[in-house]
Formats: structure tokens, sequence, C-alpha cells
């Protein structure tokens, strides 16, 4: 709403999501979650884009009941959704392609997180990673918090996603997904960035604690 124009305040937006009846996010209680003592890669946190990424799997099914699996990769420290893609299913040499088109367009990462599911800890991918020099990180078994930013972003994906879509067909999935990850990137406000989307610059501006400076001062509109 800032970025339309409006001035408005955080706790009246809030005050009327409730009287819509809409989902009003609760609190979050901190949690120490660092005194394990067991390596656990919670301990890393990400410092400088491509420094920590984060992939994980979101499920859904299309209209006839048939499984869609979304795999999910963020910039831990951007806050940017990386890569949606969509597919029936998802083995380690799907996983591999993927993340090979990320490294040629984004570059590689220095670490890369993601729980212990099959597909990420296949030879396949993790000798392959090691040839690139991306170093691991397997949060432990039942442990999700230790992949917190991708666990944050999955509950948002299916919030404001795919609890409001039904897709007939893996391309029609794909294509929305996608355009969901444009708007996500660009446009949707995120709280961690002063309400900024995670486009370029923006990481920037906040991590330097430019106190005056006011993204709604001007409008802008995303290409």
């Amino acid at each position: 709403m800032r970025a339309e124009g409006w001035r408005v305040g955080k706790k009246r937006i809030l005050r009327l999501w409730r009287q819509e009846g809409l989902k009003v996010p609760k609190r979050q209680v901190k949690h120490r979650r660092l005194w394990l003592g067991d390596g656990s890669c919670i301990r890393l946190r990400a410092e400088r884009p491509n420094h920590v990424w984060s992939y994980d799997f979101v499920k859904d099914t299309t209209s006839d009941g048939k499984p869609l699996r979304f795999l999910t990769v963020i910039d831990e420290f951007t806050r940017e959704c990386l890569a949606l893609p969509v597919g029936r299913t998802f083995k380690a040499e799907a996983v591999q392609i993927a993340l090979t088109k990320l490294f040629v367009e984004r570059g590689r990462p220095e670490f890369i997180r993601s729980d212990n599911g099959p597909e990420f800890i296949a030879e396949m991918v993790k000798g392959w990673l090691h040839k690139l020099k991306v170093r691991t990180l397997f949060i432990e078994p039942g442990s999700p918090w230790e992949n917190g930013f991708n666990e944050s972003f999955n509950g948002k994906f299916r919030d404001e996603f795919l609890t409001g879509e039904l897709f007939d067909t893996v391309w029609e999935a794909r294509v929305l997904a996608e355009e969901w990850r444009r708007v996500y990137n660009t446009i949707r406000p995120h709280g961690s960035l002063k309400y900024l989307p995670p486009m370029p610059g923006a990481v920037e501006l906040v991590s330097k604690g430019n106190q005056g400076f006011n993204p709604w001062r001007q409008p802008w509109v995303p290409a």
C-alpha cells in the first residue's frame, strides 16, 4: 500500500486484516538454538550475496491428484528466491541440472544448505558440488529450524501462492510459479529489508544502515 502512495502504519493494516477475516501473522517467539554442540550448520550465518544458499522441496498436486514438486532455492543473505523449478518428480540428476543453470547465471555460492533428503545427499550431487568447491551444509535430522530461512520461505510460498491456485498441468504450475517468483523478488515488501523487495540495491541500502533513506518518497513502478 505504501508503494501505491498510501500513508498507513503496520498496526492499522493488521487491524484491517482482522476485520476482513484474513490471516494475521503471529509474533514469533525467539529461541536460543546456538547451543548445539554437534557442529550444527545453524552456526554459519550468511554475510554477503552468494555466501549461503539453501534449497528444499514443497509438495502439491494438480487438479487430477497427481503429485507436483517445487524446488525452492534462496539466497539467505538477500532473501531472493533464485529459482522455482517444478516437476512431477525430482531426482538427484534434476537437482544437479537446476543448480547448474543457477551457477551459470549467478555464479557459485560458497555454501549450500539443505536437509538430508535423498536428492540432496546423493553421491552424484555431493561429489559434483565438491568438485566445484561448493561446501554442503546438511541440517540435523528432525531439526527444520536449522534451515530456517528456507522453511520460512516455503511457508510464505504455500500461504500466498499454493493455497490459492489450482493447477491442471505441470506447465501451468511452472508459468504461474515463475510469475509469483518475479513478484516476490521485485514487488513484495520484506520486513527484514525495511519493507523493500530484494531487488538489486535494496540489500546494500539496508546493510549500510541508511536511516535517512525513504523508499516510498517517490513511488516506483516495476518494469
